[in-house]
């Protein structure tokens, strides 16, 4: 699980990394190539400038990130760690509740953390 949050956080990061291109740059490939037409329903977006350095892994989190880099073994252990994730968030929201009706049915005073 520590992976898929590691590669997670980083293909986010990689994303949101200046990228170091002018203004005018990023203006220029904001601009379609002639004769483009973006096809019915698709909403096309221009490249986000530079694709150097670290926003050029981009691709390279992803993969790892969802495992396709280890095959389909790499893929549903992505798989089931999120689904772990899924259960502990649940599952630890679940005992906080028991634990707080716990402690109201014994006139403790509930608090948001107690020893």
């Amino acid at each position: 699980m520590l992976w898929i949050a590691v590669t997670g956080v980083l293909s986010q990061v990689a994303v949101l990394w200046p990228s170091g291109a002018s203004e005018a740059a990023s203006q220029a490939a904001a601009t379609p190539p002639a004769g483009f037409q973006c096809p019915e329903g698709w909403r096309c977006m221009p490249p986000r400038g530079d694709s150097s350095g670290i926003r050029g892994m981009v691709g390279l989190f992803h993969h790892l990130h969802s495992g396709e880099t280890f095959g389909p073994i790499g893929t549903a252990i992505s798989v089931l760690s999120g689904l772990a994730l899924v259960f502990f968030s649940i599952s630890g929201i679940w005992l906080y509740v028991q634990m707080w009706q716990n402690r109201k049915s014994r006139k403790l005073s509930p608090r948001w953390f107690w020893k």
